[in-house]
């Protein structure tokens, strides 16, 4: 088996429990839950052998398979979505070429972005990680920067060096720029895009590493591979038209759904 999809959902959000079975309305005015829309665009993904629900709750594993996905079930313990596809990956008993982590709370994730990351690590045989970077046009960073003001966490960031490994992660928005950006001009801030695709080897090691620091500090599960001098591969995906946004907050459900509307998602 070359790729497999592990989409990892849990109900007890700190931030917004029972995040996975909310409705999210389409452009047709259908309502599709967010792990519902979360599969359907990993089933999309050219080239995936599999796609996968992993959960440790009864609610979620009912309704996934009620719409016809895969679950996998797996323990209350794991910290993060990584340690949950590694646990996964395990209980399946499979060794696939290539394990995407497609977190629960990215539904807009376009399927070129998975693709191209699949694409990019295969590229990079000394990476054992990879992860899509998207360049923020002016409006998506002032957004990110009002969401920091008013208290909510809206959107990772990520900075990379010359040859693509990530620096650092954060939920600040780096790096910092004076100055304003056009809506539509590019700035130099790189949104992070919640997938990873990992090789089997790095993903059995991160499950052994215990937390590290900047890990907890940030609640960023990434940071344990660059706290431990692995390398990460920041792959620098486009929009094309697209707009993207996670649902991190209950704030974010009228956001998504407008964006739905606005690019005639269903």
């Amino acid at each position: 088996m070359s790729v497999v999809i592990i989409i990892p959902a849990r109900h007890a959000s700190s931030r917004y429990p029972g995040k996975p079975l909310v409705d999210l309305r389409g452009a047709g005015g259908e309502a599709r839950s967010l792990i519902r829309r979360s599969w359907d665009a990993a089933s999309a993904v050219s080239g995936a052998d599999r796609v996968v629900i992993a959960t440790d709750d009864a609610r979620i594993q009912e309704h996934a398979e009620g719409f016809g996905a895969e679950v996998v079930m797996t323990s209350e313990q794991c910290r993060n979505g990584t340690e949950r596809c590694a646990e996964a990956i395990a209980n399946l008993g499979i060794s696939p070429e290539i394990v995407v982590n497609l977190q629960g709370d990215a539904p807009l994730t376009p399927a070129w972005f998975v693709e191209d990351l699949v694409a990019g690590l295969r590229a990079d045989p000394q990476a054992g990680v990879a992860t899509p970077v998207l360049r923020c046009s002016g409006k998506m960073r002032a957004d990110l920067i009002a969401d920091r003001m008013a208290g909510r966490v809206g959107g990772t960031t990520a900075v990379f060096g010359a040859d693509k490994q990530a620096l650092y992660f954060s939920k600040e928005v780096l790096p910092y720029a004076a100055g304003t950006f056009g809506d539509d001009e590019d700035s130099p801030v790189f949104h992070h895009v919640g997938v990873y695709a990992y090789r089997p080897d790095a993903l059995a090691s991160y499950a052994e590493w215990g937390e590290g620091p900047l890990e907890r500090l940030e609640g960023l599960e990434q940071l344990r591979f660059l706290e431990r001098g692995r390398r990460l591969l920041c792959v620098e995906v486009e929009a094309r038209g697209r707009q993207f946004w996670e649902l991190n907050n209950p704030e974010d459900v009228p956001r998504l759904e407008a964006m739905m509307q606005e690019m005639g998602i269903d």
